[in-house]
């Protein structure tokens, strides 16, 4: 599809992913601009800073099928079985939306809107965690003592972009060793169960 058969706000979302991506500062003109349309237009779909950047990161979720990835570990009967195919879900959607975290990351610290952006986007994986954990607390699986709140502040933190960042590519290990680890990890951490997942 053509840049110009594609509808503006799709355009917009592209133009805004594209730029993040390449590393470069959103600017509302600069987005315009990407996406061949006037600041006036770009403010008739999105009113603010903050709205375009946490529609971009929904806009990627869409582009990926997250919510087609998300449908077996929603199917979940058990919590266990939640708890590993959200944990495999999030260690394979990570290294698609680096890019695009990195970038708000980046940008937060002398951003406030983009600092916003990513913790909305932060609190929704949180709440994947969150719901992965009640399940297991209701099935009688997690482990003893742990309440679910701070389960789920812990494999939040496990399963954090820099977590990966710091094991995949500083320290060099394979995806595959990496969504193994966190599986294993996160099993032993929250459910006191040892050995393979």
């Amino acid at each position: 599809m053509s840049i110009e058969a594609k509808p503006t706000r799709e355009r917009i979302l592209d133009a805004a992913l594209d730029l993040l991506t390449a590393g470069q500062g959103v600017r509302m003109g600069d987005v315009a601009k990407q996406a061949g349309i006037s600041r006036q237009a770009l403010y008739l779909h999105f009113g603010t800073r903050t709205e375009l950047l946490v529609a971009t990161t929904l806009h990627l979720d869409q582009i990926k099928g997250r919510d087609a990835r998300l449908a077996p570990v929603r199917a979940a009967e058990t919590g266990l079985e939640r708890l590993r195919l959200w944990v495999q879900a999030w260690c394979a959607f990570v290294p698609e939306i680096h890019g695009l975290a990195r970038a708000l990351m980046d940008q937060s610290v002398t951003d406030a809107e983009a600092a916003l952006a990513w913790a909305a986007r932060m609190e929704d994986m949180r709440q994947g965690c969150q719901a992965a954990l009640a399940m297991l607390a209701r099935d009688g699986s997690l482990r003893a003592g742990m309440p679910v709140d701070q389960a789920t502040d812990l494999l939040w933190m496990l399963l954090s972009v820099q977590n990966w960042e710091a094991l995949v590519q500083v320290r060099g290990w394979s995806q595959v060793d990496y969504a193994q680890q966190m599986e294993r990890q996160a099993l032993e951490m929250l459910t006191g169960r040892v050995g393979n997942p």
